[in-house]
């Protein structure tokens, strides 16, 4: 039998869903189970998806996510809070649907010759904690050019509608096995310069960052951060790997986009 898991922020309307959600799992006999489950509910909005992405991040080969937001409009959750009736009719019914949406593979080498690997949902950040962060830019290891500026944001298609749009990235299909760079305050002038527009970069391609000065470098990884370490150089692909959410009533990308950013209607 399918088994069904709840990830919840602790806010007070989430807890409140969250808490409802158990009852009618149990009402309607589905299995209800955090460690291993076949479909994941998280309740609050992206800062809760992309927590339960990476607890579970080990079992992304099994798990369907279904997103409920519970505050804002959430670019990654389908439900609102007062939908819970009609999402565990949609369990019940479940045929096994889906969706899926591609992930960013990280390599970090550090200084000491250390290696570490992760994943991202959304995008990954390098930045200088103070002044002016130099780095080589290489595309399949041909070096493509020297970046002076704030930082530099590597995201996937369905994160380029994120921080990457902020920092003047074009937003992408999720259609698309692509990355996106994108710069955060380059310094162009008569002496500096770099491309000053987003780049896609291509399945079989791969982008390596190595930032100049070891030093002061902070990195992020979605929600997570890496600092207080020698950064030699991160690494970017697209990943084999991919996050699949179930498609009772996925929202269609380009709708999504409408929808979070613009929220247009039709002029009779």
């Amino acid at each position: 039998m399918m088994k069904i898991g709840i990830f919840s922020n602790p806010g007070s309307a989430s807890t409140r869903v969250s808490n409802a959600l158990k009852s009618k799992i149990k009402a309607e006999h589905l299995v209800l189970d955090n460690d291993d489950p076949d479909i994941l509910i998280t309740v609050g909005g992206d800062g809760t998806l992309l927590s339960a992405f990476h607890h579970y991040e080990k079992q992304l080969a099994k798990i369907r996510f279904v997103g409920i937001h519970t505050g804002h409009l959430g670019f990654y959750t389908d439900w609102r809070d007062y939908e819970v009736d009609e999402l565990i009719d949609s369990l019940a019914h479940d045929n096994g649907q889906s969706v899926s949406y591609p992930l960013l593979d990280i390599l970090i080498e550090y200084s000491d010759g250390k290696k570490q690997s992760m994943l991202a949902l959304n995008e990954s950040t390098l930045k200088k904690l103070t002044g002016t962060m130099l780095a080589n830019v290489y595309i399949k290891d041909q070096l493509f050019e020297l970046f002076r500026g704030d930082g530099l944001c590597v995201s996937t298609p369905t994160g380029s509608t994120a921080y990457n749009k902020s920092a003047g990235g074009a937003v992408v299909s999720s259609e698309l096995d692509v990355v996106q760079v994108s710069e955060i305050a380059s310094i162009n002038n008569r002496v500096f310069r770099t491309l000053g527009s987003p780049i896609i970069i291509s399945p079989q391609e791969w982008v390596r960052i190595e930032p100049v000065e070891l030093n002061e470098n902070l990195m992020t990884c979605d929600q997570k951060v890496v600092e207080n370490r020698q950064i030699k150089s991160v690494t970017y692909r697209i990943s084999k790997q991919r996050i699949a959410f179930a498609q009772y009533r996925h929202t269609q990308f380009w709708k999504r986009v409408s929808e979070s950013f613009i929220g247009v209607k039709p002029v009779d």
